[in-house]
């Protein structure tokens, strides 16, 4: 835009109107521009001025008119329509967009050398490691978890930093900027943070080193109370009610609230985090905790619910409404241990009111540990026939509040799955090979320092079976028979909070990125896109495989397609009929209503209509 120089009548208003410059020909203003909506302000350094034309609502049905009133203004730029009042101290070396209402705030700054939180260097899993994920624009849950994952790689890491050090420097403004649409009152400190269109800040204490961003869809809002230090918020997220953030991301939909404190900590995709506390977290997508008590440090958590104390919240809920959600994906702990298992539910126990940690387990996933004195008893695959789990598979994506245009970090919400089913196939091995070496006959198995009952043990394998030949079912639906049109795909497969892929395209990635074949940041978020677009041909290559091993084939035909589908209709079948089972027993405890339990017998029933559906996933 072209601005113009004051003329000598409009300083005169000015001036009439309790106006004074350090330099009024530094004061430049947008055609169209009139002094009559600017009062008692002072100015200093170069200033440019929009135009006041509107009136701009500033509370629900409330408006006030444009202008700028009892403020001091130092380097700044301002758009069209804003209201700019009652600024205690000052706003210095900021850019503003149009028709923002910037009401009782003491302070708004832009100091030399500001990074606005970009580029900023923290440890996640380990509070007291060196730096391991690095803060910027582009950061998502896939990203984050592929740094913390290969951090000891020094080469891989070395390049990733460089490549977002070279981003920050290309992107991060001169000074501080303040988009279209903003509202920010009765606000104490805004220093070094950028904040973009139509966010809304209200009653918040200080905003220090931060980038704020939101898309049209999804505002960000930050409230009363409020302390903000070295952190990205984006899209759609909301920080309230005396939260303490340092160093720190906040991804798309996520809340913040009653008091919440977090240092070195990340969170992803609709987490919610209320009064506990967390430290060097990352919480992945659905990351949930509600409770004064609860500290999460050093841990990794997806598709998670914590609880009070060390407890985990709900861990195998029911129907009851009140009830948030089970366990999912898994808690990693700093040493790379599992703490549940990453297909989903994992092998956990509560005992004295304390978790107890089992990376042992670790290959027998969707199963419970019960203590009992100093007896530890292992019931392989229980959880794969909850109420908790049939929900769960259900709920979350009905959960995911991102818009459409806002969703950077990627969630695939299969839970069964290459990775997972892979790990049920080893589980279904570790009890087959415990039956094998201590026979049939005996009444208990032993696995490292757990005991499994013979008849646990035997159910196990019956409900791995049951759940892959669902799994395999459910492909053989989605994908035309034929063979792989790739072979990406075999061998492991991983999860990078949400990204499930192989082994194999994960490692290419290293690969590519210390070779220099990846030469930008966003090209490593490109190539995440890319895995997940391709994500069911490579699921058809594992499966496929997996299928003709599992059936002793050598290739796959229409008829045996069919058995696979008699197969899987007689699995789900039985999986419907345990989980009524679960429900019915919580009724006969006392826990659910009749008509709670009849209405879910009811969205049981209902899956059957499923089975001759080629459209409905498992």
């Amino acid at each position: 835009m072209e601005y113009r120089q004051l003329t000598q009548e409009e300083i005169a208003l000015l001036e009439e109107r309790g106006c004074k410059a350090e330099d009024w020909d530094l004061v430049t203003v947008a055609p169209g521009f009139t002094a009559n909506y600017i009062r008692n302000t002072s100015f200093y350094g170069e200033i440019r001025l929009g135009v006041f034309e509107k009136e701009i609502e500033v509370s629900k049905g409330f408006v006030k008119h444009c202008g700028i009133k009892s403020t001091t203004l130092r380097n700044v730029t301002m758009g069209d329509n804003c209201l700019i009042e009652n600024i205690g101290n000052f706003i210095n070396n900021y850019t503003l967009g149009d028709e923002c209402y910037i009401s009782n705030v003491n302070t708004i700054e832009t100091t030399e050398g500001a990074t606005f939180g970009e580029g900023n260097l923290i440890s996640v899993l380990n509070e007291v490691g060196d730096g391991n994920v690095m803060l910027f624009d582009g950061l998502t849950s896939q990203l984050a978890a592929f740094m913390v994952k290969h951090y000891r790689d020094k080469e891989l890491m070395k390049q990733i930093f460089s490549l977002i050090r070279k981003e920050v420097e290309a992107s991060v403004p001169e000074r501080g900027t303040i988009g279209n649409n903003v509202k920010i009152i009765n606000t104490g400190e805004i220093t070094n943070t950028h904040i973009n269109d139509d966010c809304e800040i209200s009653g918040a204490c200080r905003l220090s080193d931060c980038s704020i961003k939101s898309i049209p869809e999804a505002n960000v809002y930050i409230g009363s109370g409020v302390i903000c230090e070295n952190s990205i918020i984006y899209d759609g997220s909301s920080i309230l009610n005396s939260v303490k953030l340092e160093n720190c991301f906040v991804g798309e939909a996520c809340k913040i609230t009653n008091g919440f404190a977090a240092e070195n900590s990340i969170f992803f995709a609709n987490s919610f985090m209320s009064n506990g506390e967390a430290c060097a977290a990352f919480c992945g997508p659905f990351s949930a905790s509600h409770h004064k008590s609860s500290l999460l440090i050093g841990g990794m958590f997806s598709f998670y619910n914590a609880g009070s104390a060390t407890n985990f919240s709900n861990h195998a809920y029911k129907m009851g409404p009140m009830h948030y959600g089970t366990l999912e994906r898994g808690v990693k702990t700093a040493s790379g241990a599992y703490i549940l298992m990453p297909a989903h539910i994992g092998t956990f126990s509560v005992c004295f009111g304390k978790l107890m940690y089992h990376p042992d387990t670790r290959n027998l996933p969707f199963s419970y540990l019960i203590a009992y004195s100093d007896t530890m008893y292992l019931n392989p695959a229980r959880n794969l026939t909850t109420v908790g789990l049939y929900r769960d598979i259900r709920k979350w994506p009905k959960r995911d509040k991102r818009p459409r245009g806002g969703q950077k970090s990627i969630v695939n919400f299969d839970w069964l799955s290459p990775f997972s089913a892979g790990e049920i196939l080893e589980g279904k091995k570790v009890l087959e090979n415990l039956r094998a070496a201590s026979g049939d006959k005996v009444s208990t198995y032993n696995y490292h320092e757990y005991v499994i009952k013979a008849s646990h043990l035997r159910s196990g394998i019956q409900l791995y079976d049951m759940a892959l030949h669902i799994y395999m079912g459910a492909v053989l639906k989605r994908h035309k028979l034929e063979l792989p049109k790739s072979p990406v795909g075999t061998g492991k497969w991983s999860d990078l909070s949400g990204l499930l892929l192989p082994e194999t395209e994960e490692y290419r990635l290293i690969d590519d990125i210390k070779n220099g074949t990846i030469i930008d940041i966003y090209d490593i978020l490109d190539r995440f896109e890319e895995i997940h677009r391709n994500y069911s041909e490579y699921r058809w290559t594992w499966t496929y495989r997996m299928i003709l091993d599992y059936y002793g084939l050598e290739t796959l035909t229409e008829d045996d397609a069919k058995r696979i589908h008699e197969d899987y209709v007689t699995a789900r079948r039985k999986w419907i009929a345990e989980i009524q089972k679960d429900a019915e027993k919580e009724y006969t405890l006392g826990d659910v209503d009749k008509e709670v339990l009849d209405n879910f017998i009811t969205q049981l029933q209902a899956e059957m209509e499923f089975e001759n559906d080629t459209k409905i996933e498992a």
